[in-house]
């Protein structure tokens, strides 16, 4: 329904209501009943078993599944139930941890809070809770108020509306009840419509509900948000790849052991086509040995760590002022190198100042304006208001004309005063899109005086005299030529220029005919303003431009507002573009990919070309965060890889779309986000790299076992002790180093980078071997001593031992020593000794369960010095590589 094509009255009469009388209240009930009530329709929830169904879909768990259930059905009760044990942990911590995450965010989106709204009902001007209102309701709004449903105009007072986000305009937009003839016109353009979750900003209003809860315009965009799947992020994409990889390698190496088992049967006789049942044994214990390799293959602990990690990251980013409401986020947001920002409330304060004028002539300081004439016109041509309190000012009406107020308190002038004196003003003209301009009239002890401001253009063009030092002059071309630059000054650096003038009436002029009475006037003077940068913007954007992230401007604005913030946060280079949305409107994706990464600037950005963007971005195999804060930034938000919402001013819609929340609003918490989220991706790494070495160390040492003929070295739930228990507070530990300083100095993380980088798989690799031959040494020689019976405990018990110390060597990458920082992490010092604790137990007393035996103290302090073997190792490949490295600088030199 077009009902802004249509008059008021038509529209009350289609909708079957009554200006005078509203509805009755069996009507409502019956209207309730039909449309529903003006609430949203919340998302529906996830059960716990959807959740947990989710959890179970990832490669490792199910990797792990498949091995449970074969372990099942071999016999092998205890291997199987240790398996499923392992996965039962990871879900869990994963469900409960994404609930804690969703009950916070709950707490702060206070969705239930129901505002009081004046409606018209059984004849009454009644107050009623804004959910209780429904179609055909006749509202009253004023000054301060939030437009509670979309509606229709039916009168209005001086309206102003801010709808900056919903269109991403900053501009208020002046509402009338007019018809409006143009079909498809744009919200932006309807100037009879008032929409739900916009500001009165001033004057009053009279309007007709013609849509509530999920059908008004901000519903649309949050049904829309429902249907949104969020794609996976760089981290759950590169997990999954490993996964991915390990199933295969480990499924392919587990069945080539399986069928070279049978083989080898197969020469002995004991697998003989027609006699299968003497067989089995020897079946039965080759798949055993299938399902240990595939158990050493796969880092159980992983998707254990990974969540038990991002929960605690996620209670640390959360007191730096960065609400996590999911858990992947905590990393995500470390790997990005694109942000496409809003200006409006995110980069700016959203928060109109004057900071230049020029007045009788000459251009005047901020705090010593002396031009009554120019001071009248910025107290008596307006309807907003201010406050003051401790030295804070608090808003009502249009922010540009709030900033004139402020300006006149710092020049010592109450506005109050003024009103007092001139009374009520006998004529007043709203601004207009066409006229550019408003006036005010009042009456005085001469007559009459009108009060004019708008475009400097538009007020230059009907003014014929000049105020200069207090005098009235005629307006030459002289005159014109040095207002005209020095106005041209203030738009070169993006101000908003607004120009004032006035003139005198002996006789009462005709009101109604403005464009004779808004003539002849007399050029006061004209004032720059702007919405200021936040505090901390500016280095934040030095930061993430060391860090290697390019920063994006996506705003409603003009695009000589938004070119001259980005030129003040310095991220316009030579190469740079600077576009308005109907210019990528006019591209091809292919085109707009092509272009995207000069683009720093699209200005009168709409919903739907953020959301285009923020793709195109993506398939560039960009990792995107979009900060926002206003409902028009909610797809955006949802379609990037991490969408940031502001936790002060933002919608609700917008919350409800983003990954994190700012609790302080401030751009600079991004960037500390962005350290945290970095300082996770490698805590990843180091456990990664911890974990893939005692599972490779595993996976070799069993093949080896079997092919040259030693018995099996390690059981199924041995195997599992290592990599859940044995490897979780250790691998958990290098998982919660703090961030280090050098991470904002760093390049971003390439989305198609792969998670073990080249250092990685060279320690992985080459320690590994180490452990690897330290233990084939043992299982042959005996080196260490202890009886025949003790000999596979002591394999066991070392195994685990050469991963204890090998958990410091995966602190440092590179080439850096452990020892000058091993006593900084005073955590993993304790933890380590603990699982040292913890080991001694397990093998002294749990024979039955890990078929283990007893050791002696001796055998204990001997493993202790063999196993530190791994540490040296290390340091002295070390050593090595530096020296190298310093080799080829000199010779570069």
């Amino acid at each position: 329904m077009n009902y802004y094509q249509k008059k008021a009255q038509a529209v009350i009469a289609e909708l079957k209501s009554d200006e005078e009388h509203g509805l009755s209240s069996s009507e409502v009930r019956a209207r309730i009943q039909r449309y529903g009530k003006n609430v949203f329709t919340p998302k529906p929830k996830e059960s716990l078993f959807v959740k947990i169904m989710e959890s179970l879909k990832e490669p490792l768990i199910i990797i792990l599944l498949i091995s449970g259930v074969i372990s099942l059905l071999m016999g092998h009760l205890p291997d199987g139930l240790g398996i499923f044990a392992a996965v039962l942990i990871a879900t869990t911590i994963s469900v409960i941890q994404e609930g804690k995450s969703d009950k916070a965010f709950e707490a702060l989106a206070k969705l239930s809070e129901d505002v009081l709204v004046k409606a018209v009902r059984d004849r009454q001007i009644i107050h009623i809770p804004q959910s209780e209102l429904t179609i055909g309701d006749i509202i009253h709004l004023e000054t301060g108020e939030k437009v509670p449903a979309d509606a229709r105009v039916i009168h209005c007072s001086n309206l102003g509306i801010d709808e900056s986000l919903l269109t991403g305009e900053a501009e208020s937009v002046t509402k009338k009840s007019k018809p409006i003839e143009r079909e498809n016109c744009p919200l932006a353009e309807q100037t009879n419509m008032l929409f739900s979750g916009t500001m009165v900003i001033e004057g009053r209003a009279i309007a007709l509900v013609t849509a509530v809860g999920d059908q008004t315009e901000m519903g649309k965009i949050a049904e829309e948000l429902k249907g949104e799947t969020t794609a996976q992020t760089p981290l759950q994409e590169k997990l999954a790849d490993l996964g991915k990889k390990i199933s295969i390698i480990g499924s392919i190496v587990a069945a080539a052991i399986f069928l070279f088992e049978l083989l080898i049967m197969y020469r002995q006789g004991l697998l003989v086509p027609g006699n299968i049942t003497s067989a089995l044994p020897g079946v039965k214990d080759a798949f055993i040995t299938s399902v240990a390799l595939i158990v050493a293959a796969v880092p159980e602990g992983l998707p254990t760590m990974v969540a038990i990690t991002l929960a605690f990251n996620m209670q640390k980013m959360a007191k730096n002022n960065a609400l996590v409401r999911k858990l992947i986020a905590c990393e995500t947001i470390g790997s990005v190198n694109v942000i496409c920002s809003d200006k409006t409330g995110t980069l700016t304060e959203n928060k109109m100042t004057v900071v230049e004028a020029w007045c009788n002539g000459q251009e005047v300081s901020a705090a010593s304006l002396n031009c009554t004439a120019l001071l009248e016109n910025f107290c008596l041509n307006t309807t907003a208001d201010i406050t003051k309190k401790d030295s804070q000012y608090t808003f009502l009406g249009n922010p540009t004309e709030c900033a004139l107020l402020v300006y006149a308190d710092m020049n010592q002038i109450n506005y109050r005063d003024y009103r007092k004196k001139f009374g009520e003003p006998v004529a007043e003209y709203n601004f207009t899109s066409a006229r550019k301009m408003m006036s005010t009239a009042y009456e005085t002890a001469d007559g009459y005086r009108i009060y004019t401001k708008g475009s400097p253009e538009k007020v230059l063009k009907i003014s014929d005299r000049v105020l200069v030092n207090n005098e009235i002059v005629p307006l030459t071309q002289e005159h014109k030529d040095r207002i005209e630059a020095g106005i041209k000054g203030l738009q070169d650096h993006a101000r908003r220029v607004l120009a004032f003038a006035y003139t005198d009436f002996r006789a009462e002029p005709q009101w109604e005919d403005i464009y004779n009475v808004e003539n002849n006037l007399i050029f006061t003077g004209f004032v720059g303003i702007e919405d200021p940068l936040r505090k901390d913007v500016k280095e934040a954007i030095d930061q993430c431009r060391r860090a290697g992230i390019a920063v994006k401007i996506l705003t409603g604005d003009n695009i000589n507002t938004a070119k001259a913030i980005a030129d003040q946060l310095g991220i316009i280079r030579k190469d740079s573009l600077v576009l308005e949305v109907t210019d990528i409107d006019a591209m091809s994706d292919e085109e707009l990919k092509s272009k995207l990464s000069n683009i720093v600037v699209i200005a009168r950005s709409n919903p739907t070309a953020k959301m285009r963007v923020v793709k195109l971005l993506r398939e560039n195999n960009a990792s995107v965060v979009v900060t926002g804060d206003g409902i028009n930034d909610a797809p955006a938000l949802k379609a990037a890889d991490v969408g940031v919402a502001m936790g002060i001013t933002g919608t609700e819609v917008s919350k409800e779309a983003s990954d994190i929340v700012l609790l302080d609003d401030s751009f600079s918490s991004i960037v500390k986000a962005i350290k945290w989220g970095r300082g996770i991706y490698e805590n990843f790494q180091r456990f990664i790299q911890f974990q893939l070495t005692v599972n490779i160390v595993a996976f070799i040492t069993v093949i080896l076992a079997e092919i040259i003929g030693y018995k099996m070295p390690f059981t199924t739930l041995q195997l599992l002790w290592v990599n859940i228990i044995m490897d979780g507070p250790p691998a958990l530990t290098l998982g919660l180093e703090p961030p280090r300083e050098h991470l904002l100095e760093k390049r971003p993380i390439k989305r198609n980078a792969s998670i073990v980088t080249k250092d990685m798989l060279f320690k992985i690799i080459s320690n590994g071997l180490f452990i690897v031959a330290a233990l084939i040494f043992l299982l042959k020689t005996q080196i260490l001593g202890g009886s025949e019976a003790q000999q596979s405990t002591i394999v066991f018990t070392s195994f685990v031992l050469f991963q204890l110390w090998n958990a410091f060597n995966c602190r440092e990458f590179g080439v850096k020593s452990i020892f000058p920082y091993i006593h900084k992490n005073k955590t993993m010092l304790g933890v380590v000794f603990l699982t040292f604790l913890i080991q001694i137990m397990v093998t002294q007393f749990g024979g039955q369960v890990f078929k283990t035996v007893p050791l002696e103290p001796y055998l204990w302090l001997r493993m202790l010095g063999f196993t530190f073997s791994i540490v040296v190792f290390s340091e002295l490949l070390k050593l090595i590589m530096r020296a190298g490295q310093k080799f080829v600088k000199i010779n570069n030199l």
